[in-house]
């Protein structure tokens, strides 16, 4: 073989992976650090009440839509066969940061002429009912992400997703000021459970009637908190391992302890998470 054909043969072969199309190799070079999400984060979310609480810039959001639009973009390119390579804590985070990530857009499809999700949707269909999501090569909606992939039964089994995921409301636990990432994942679950736990808006304990007032959302996915999934067989146990959070009075916390408390639900604030400008 010639110099010069040699030459060209070298060249044609590095080109090669260059042409291949972009589904065939997205899933070997998709970035597992979420970097790009992680920057429209940290640039828009603002923490609250040290971190127990946030609200998000949605206005500024909506300035870097062309970012928000690539990093989707990117999510939506996973094919099911890249998503089936991922390890278990890839998909969870990828999820996670899926679901959180076309909330926001969700959002910016009406902004700033909403003031709750909920407006988003109609008296025959909610805001998370939609197929309008590109993922893994189908139209999927919000829910499908949350209840049929997240929560799915003998896939994550971990009722701290309901801490992770993000319903753009003043209720909802905080969207985090980062992204979800494989190698940190159960840190991650851990202190956004312990935040929000924390939050006396919206968990706490009345000492003089004997009473914890829980959010809601221990309401509508209690059995989540009652299967034994990382020891938490019923939401009483889950208050015991958290007693710390839901009180500052040392007599309360050892009555939580106890088991020694009925429970009741707090009204939710369905208003948006925004900043206003």
């Amino acid at each position: 073989m010639s110099t010069s054909r040699r030459q060209f043969f070298l060249f044609t072969a590095g080109c090669l992976p260059a042409l291949w199309p972009l589904g065939h190799s997205h899933a070997a070079v998709f970035d597992h650090s979420h970097a790009a999400w992680t920057s429209l984060l940290k640039r828009h979310v603002v923490l609250l009440r040290g971190g127990q609480a946030s609200q998000v810039r949605y206005a500024d959001f909506s300035k870097d839509r062309g970012d928000l639009t690539a990093y989707l973009s990117s999510i939506s390119a996973v094919t099911i066969d890249g998503f089936s390579a991922f390890s278990l804590a890839q998909r969870q985070a990828f999820l996670i940061n899926a679901y959180n990530a076309f909330t926001v857009e969700l959002i910016l499809t009406k902004y700033p002429d909403l003031t709750s999700i909920k407006e988003l949707g109609s008296l025959l269909s909610s805001p998370w009912k939609p197929k309008w999501i590109s993922l893994l090569g189908s139209k999927m909606s919000l829910d499908d992400i949350e209840h049929a992939m997240l929560r799915k039964r003998g896939v994550y089994d971990d009722p701290r997703v309901h801490f992770a995921v993000n319903c753009a409301s003043i209720g909802c636990p905080m969207l985090r000021e980062e992204a979800f990432v494989a190698t940190r994942i159960d840190a991650q679950l851990e202190e956004q459970t312990r935040r929000f736990v924390a939050d006396r808006t919206r968990n706490r304990f009345d000492e003089s009637s004997g009473r914890l007032q829980l959010s809601r959302i221990f309401d509508w996915y209690g059995d989540d908190f009652k299967r034994g999934d990382r020891g938490i067989a019923s939401l009483q146990s889950f208050a015991v391992l958290h007693a710390d959070l839901l009180s500052d009075s040392p007599s309360a916390r050892e009555r939580i302890r106890s088991g020694r408390f009925d429970i009741s639900f707090l009204d939710y604030d369905w208003s948006l998470n925004d900043v206003r400008q």
